[in-house]
């Protein structure tokens, strides 16, 4: 789609699709907008998919997975003002390139940089019968990207694959563990294009987890014909509620451990692949490391980009820039893609220079100011943590802290480690939060 045409498809939208589409890009939640139009999370959720179609959007037949991701990239290239640079963070640094072939080349080759070695340990571990991925880091590391990546790899090898994203799933979806099984079971039934058979195959008797296992193991699972990776996106939003969360993760471990059984049911489920993706930002008690879910499967944690790799990333920008150069920036923000990528598409586009970037970085008139904003009000919700992130920028050199606070601020990517020990992670973060709080 060239931008005549996407001009006169936006131009055909109706007012109502309109409002969606306006509130979708700057941000706001389904529940956010239904609540504004007065209308069902489900009813935005239908308008934002005719949307992805009327722009051309569309899956193969037989695939199912979310398009909002290319939308939203559809908008950032032709429309980049209607979008909230927040909203990009998940396909940053990386942005999807819009109308692709088969909708499923989402990575444009000359900005993309290959995140070794783990998209190579991704795809080797994901045609292993049973397999179980987690992929996790804060928000804004490109988690979501690599698991595009890996999924379009997987589809190209002949795999089924399907994403449930949580970010999808009405509030009420978590209020309780029985809500959140049988959403999770008509879900993914949906997804595979099978009729709702919950009220069949579901008894009260056997608990959550036995009846979300008997589900998928004698309607869901016999209903395929080919190994089926199911990834779980957004899973941090389940772990804002333990007391789901716990089961969740024991259910999980559950399949895992059967497809390793040899008995007569782990054949069924070595066809099925888990690759489960969340945020390490930590808003509630729970800590997947020591969860029923610690220790299983390949565990990715997908690090700061390295020197080389923002040169590289900045060459395929068209900047020539030398290391000197990558080093200043660095300096400022480390290697955290997403923070790199809004630096070097700015540049690139001759908005600003490097100096001027860099001096405006750590305050409210620079170009991070929404991820810090962010961040600090994450820490206003927690003021001890607040207050031993203060104590952690105010000190030069490294700090020593409680373990749980260790634990929460690296979690956020707010700190490095060094032992037992922490500093800020970037300078950006040290120069912002040192006068914020």
């Amino acid at each position: 789609m060239n931008q005549q045409d996407f001009n006169g498809t936006f131009e055909e939208v109706t007012p109502q699709k309109k409002k969606i589409l306006l509130k979708m890009l700057a941000g706001e939640s389904d529940e956010g907008i239904a609540k504004a139009l007065q209308i069902t999370e489900a009813t935005v959720r239908k308008h934002i998919q005719e949307l992805c179609g009327k722009f051309g959007l569309k899956n193969d037949p037989g695939e199912h997975y979310s398009l909002r991701p290319q939308l939203i990239a559809l908008f950032a290239k032709y429309k980049p003002e209607l979008v909230n640079p927040e909203l990009l963070s998940e396909y940053t640094p990386f942005i999807p390139e819009p109308n692709l072939p088969n909708s499923q080349e989402l990575v444009d080759a000359t900005v993309y940089v290959e995140r070794v070695p783990y998209e190579s340990q991704c795809y080797e571990a994901i045609v292993k019968p049973g397999a179980l991925i987690r992929i996790k880091a804060p928000q804004q590391m490109g988690k979501t990207l690599l698991l595009e990546r890996v999924l379009d790899r997987a589809r190209k090898q002949g795999y089924q694959a399907l994403t449930l994203t949580f970010a999808l799933a009405d509030s009420t979806v978590f209020a309780d563990l029985p809500q959140f099984s049988r959403w999770l079971c008509a879900s993914v039934g949906q997804n595979l294009g099978l009729p709702n058979k919950l009220d069949y195959y579901w008894d009260d008797i056997y608990g959550c987890n036995t009846n979300t296992t008997g589900y998928f193991q004698e309607y869901l699972l016999p209903s395929i014909d080919s190994p089926l990776i199911l990834a779980l996106d957004e899973v941090d939003l389940v772990f804002e509620h333990p007391t789901i969360a716990i089961d969740f993760c024991r259910l999980l471990r559950g399949w895992n451990d059967i497809a390793k059984r040899g008995d007569r049911n782990s054949a069924l489920w070595k066809q099925l692949r888990l690759v489960i993706v969340h945020s390490t930002d930590v808003y509630s008690s729970l800590d997947i490391n020591y969860s029923p879910l610690g220790g299983v499967g390949l565990v990715v944690k997908l690090p700061e980009l390295s020197l080389d790799e923002v040169l590289n990333l900045a060459q395929r920008h068209g900047l020539n820039w030398t290391a000197p150069q990558v080093e200043q920036l660095m300096g400022m923000v480390g290697g955290h893609p997403y923070l790199i990528q809004l630096a070097l598409e700015r540049i690139q586009s001759g908005d600003i220079t490097l100096q001027k970037l860099l001096q405006a970085a750590p305050t409210e008139a620079g170009i991070y100011s929404n991820h810090l904003r962010r961040h600090l009000g994450t820490l206003q919700q927690y003021p001890e943590l607040a207050a031993a992130f203060i104590e952690v920028v105010k000190t030069e050199g490294w700090v020593t802290l409680e373990s749980a606070q260790v634990f929460k601020l690296h979690s956020m990517g707010l700190v490095k480690l060094q032992d037992n020990s922490v500093m800020p992670s970037c300078d950006l973060y040290r120069r912002y939060f040192r006068d914020r709080l």
